[in-house]
């Protein structure tokens, strides 16, 4: 009974100086909590939201799966028309803000159901969803876009959180179906886009394709809107003609925004790999005058046999950088160093 009562004693102090060692130390990092749940969108009643600290995405199955708004801190990189903003169930829309597609654009059957039909949507954990198309006989296809908030949350980043957008084509025809990814988001206009140009020479003269009337695309143009300065194209407003295409390989794009965000697109490119969009371009930025722009990372050429299927990934970031005043220019080194520097190891 005495043997029994020192132990219990011993056992004590021990668990005591642990508990003491425990609060003298340091707390660890408290990191922001994630959720991911179904929340009504304006008229999009089956939404899905996934939030980290100030990070937040709104996914919607109802109408092509697409993302509704992906912000940070309240500043929202997506361009949401505002007739959406009064959608109901049943009524015919026009898609906007973070649009995925899949080509080549001027030959790939047409397919209205997976771009603006009925989508299935699952929340797959904390900080994940998963959207998934009905099944488009006539074209062949079948589209899975996966989402996740990733990151490591460290303090003192300025942007710890970033969304992983995943789309796989797969190819439930008796056929082959040659395709590609296509990333066709819209954000809001008024931006300058910044494309790396990569180490690899581009097969255009000018650097880039503008799409003319008709099935014309002319690569020796000239526009004093687009400009190549220190290894990167700029796009600093609407050009003559709204459609552009690019061969670069500098694996991501840029839009700096009035409002003092940057919103960068990452994406893997496959110099040796072809590309079949009409140009082989790996990138298209649709610059209208008007309240939008469209920017669309391109994949490869997947050619799926029936059953195959292929899948390519964009990630997403939204930093805090300054919009040059009059006279000025973007500091296109410490963009550089922004991206490189943020999504190391993503």
């Amino acid at each position: 009974m005495i043997a029994t009562r020192r132990l219990a004693a011993t056992l004590g102090l021990l668990l005591t100086s642990f508990a003491s060692l425990a609060l003298a130390a340091d707390p660890p990092p408290v990191k922001p909590a994630a959720t991911a749940k179904v929340a009504p969108f304006h008229g999009y009643t089956k939404a899905i939201e996934l939030t980290r600290g100030t990070t937040r995405v709104v996914l919607c199955p109802q109408v092509g799966g697409r993302v509704l708004e992906f912000s940070v801190d309240g500043q929202d990189a997506m361009y949401l028309d505002p007739a959406e903003k009064t959608w109901q169930p049943g009524q015919p829309v026009n898609a906007t803000a973070g649009r995925f597609d899949y080509g080549p654009e001027l030959t790939v059957i047409p397919h209205p159901t997976l771009w603006s039909g009925e989508w299935t949507g699952a929340i797959t954990g904390q900080n994940s969803a998963k959207l998934t198309s009905p099944q488009d006989a006539t074209a062949g296809i079948e589209l899975v876009r996966t989402f996740q908030l990733a990151g490591s949350g460290k303090l003192g980043s300025t942007a710890p959180f970033h969304l992983v957008c995943h789309q796989t084509i797969l190819n439930i025809s008796k056929e082959v179906r040659e395709v590609c990814h296509w990333g066709r988001s819209f954000s809001p206009s008024g931006g300058i886009c910044i494309i790396p140009l990569g180490d690899r020479p581009s097969r255009f003269p000018s650097k880039y394709a503008m799409y003319e009337e008709g099935a014309i695309i002319n690569v020796r143009n000239t526009d004093d809107k687009i400009r190549e300065r220190d290894g990167f194209l700029e796009i600093l407003s609407p050009p003559r003609k709204p459609k552009l295409g690019f061969d670069a390989t500098g694996g991501w794009l840029g839009y700096l925004m009035p409002n003092n965000m940057l919103f960068v697109k990452k994406f893997a490119t496959y110099p040796d790999r072809v590309y079949n969009e009409a140009a082989g371009l790996t990138l298209s930025v649709w610059y209208p005058t008007g309240p939008r722009i469209e920017l669309e990372p391109i994949g490869p050429r997947e050619r799926l046999q029936p059953g195959e299927s292929a899948s390519f990934t964009e990630d997403w970031w939204l930093f805090p950088f300054p919009y040059p005043k009059a006279g000025q220019q973007v500091d296109l080194k410490a963009v550089e160093a922004l991206v490189k520097t943020q999504s190391q190891g993503e």
